[in-house]
């Protein structure tokens, strides 16, 4: 029987040789990530009534980012706990190297057909290597770690197929963005996005990521790619091992969902206007839309390519009179490359102020959250009101290439035309 990419490392999870969209199944977990702010203070008094330990220390991955860099008297207090129970538990603990989603695949925690929980909602990025990995609430995280297993109703397949190749300064955010416009929050129906097409294929393993990662703003459940030679050289890379992968593909005559095609060669740079990723369209027709505060940072837009893109808009400019530029890169592992290339030296000398490795004004965190009446432009994944700040401000979402060229322009503004002037 013909089946789909999710449903074959389900299967394997399940112990069973297939599974059909709708069952429910009990599932072993290869593989459980927690973070600072939903896992060890949620989870620990749970299975304390529980009297339960952990399923397997070994399979147990926790990563402090949300209240890094702990300034705060409430920071401080929580991650000294989440440290002493790393230390008590005896887990793989990476604390304050970045944020949780590019941490654990950069560690080398992550390979093709693992079967993964995280304790958060862009927890989907695991699926960029291939891994079945989706988000969990504290309670259900609790159940897994005491146990090591979670039941799932086996999800149907939507697969977004992207043919032809990006143009020069367009991107995997561009991609979400116009998927979002187009399908909606909700076009993911909680089931599994795939995707596929020989402009997801041309992608480097982080612009891959963004694509998963943001499977969350389509509301699916997982946000797939099936693994391939650039995701083996990139695990190979960071001392991972992608193991047996070449199965691992949705097979041709599998029955999906839904089919979805976009042609990635007519895709223009995207903005979301205020307060939704679905809000999107080329961002030369949202206008000459003013910005107080320009902010590259999150797991969807301060990678070392994101910074790097934005790196080739600043290179040689500054941003304009009046324009706050924010740089938080997405991990140290990541920084830490670019400041050997020169890069964090284009964005200081640009005029950025570079934030701690974390999820930050991101997620509504920091001394950096938004004011009122401000106007941000984003390169995070969500622009909800409120999120990043006061309820006031507004917040655009972009590619780092949209973010750097709007915060010269001092407003909206195409990284194209920049990026023409210099040659990059």
């Amino acid at each position: 029987m013909a089946t789909t990419l999710a449903q074959k490392i389900i299967a394997r999870a399940a112990g069973r040789e297939t599974v059909k969209p709708g069952e429910v199944v009990t599932a072993a977990v290869d593989l459980a990530m927690i973070h600072d702010s939903g896992g060890p203070r949620r989870v620990e008094p749970i299975l304390k009534d529980l009297g339960a330990g952990l399923f397997d220390r070994d399979k147990v991955v926790l990563i402090s980012d949300h209240y890094v860099p702990g300034d705060t008297d409430e920071g401080a207090r929580i991650l000294a706990l989440t440290r002493q129970w790393a230390k008590d538990r005896g887990v793989a603990f990476h604390d304050g190297q970045g944020i949780c989603h590019v941490v654990l695949p950069e560690k080398g925690h992550l390979k093709p057909g693992m079967f993964v929980v995280g304790g958060d909602s862009h927890s989907p990025t695991g699926g960029a290597f291939g891994a079945y990995m989706f988000g969990v609430g504290a309670t259900e995280m609790a159940g897994v770690l005491a146990t090591g297993e979670i039941w799932i109703r086996v999800p149907g397949t939507i697969l977004l197929e992207w043919t032809g190749r990006l143009g020069a300064g367009v991107t995997a955010k561009d991609m979400m963005l116009a998927t979002c416009a187009r399908l909606g929050m909700d076009g993911g129906q909680y089931q599994a996005v795939e995707y596929a097409g020989e402009a997801v294929r041309a992608l480097s393993m982080q612009e891959r990521m963004t694509l998963s990662n943001m499977a969350a703003e389509l509301g699916a459940q997982a946000g797939l790619i099936a693994p391939d030679e650039t995701t083996a050289q990139w695990l190979a890379g960071v001392g991972g091992d992608a193991g047996d992968w070449r199965g691992l593909v949705t097979d041709r005559d599998a029955p999906l969902l839904a089919q979805h095609v976009f042609d990635a060669s007519a895709l223009q740079p995207q903005a979301a206007a205020p307060h939704s990723p679905a809000n999107a369209a080329p961002v030369g027709d949202a206008g000459r839309v003013a910005v107080d505060v320009a902010y590259i940072g999150a797991c969807t837009g301060a990678k070392h390519e994101d910074l790097r893109a934005a790196a080739a808009i600043l290179k040689g400019r500054t941003a304009a009179p009046g324009v706050e530029l924010l740089v938080a890169p997405a991990s140290k592992t990541d920084q830490d490359r670019a400041e050997a290339e020169g890069i964090m030296a284009v964005l200081e000398a640009a005029g950025a102020r570079v934030l701690p490795n974390a999820c930050g004004i991101c997620a509504g965190y920091g001394a950096h959250r938004l004011g009122e009446d401000v106007t941000c432009i984003s390169s995070t994944a969500r622009n909800f009101k409120g999120r990043m700040g006061a309820a006031s401000s507004k917040v655009w979402l972009a590619s780092p290439y949209t973010v750097a060229a709007s915060a010269v322009a001092g407003h909206l503004a195409d990284p194209r035309d920049m990026l023409a002037e210099t040659g990059a």
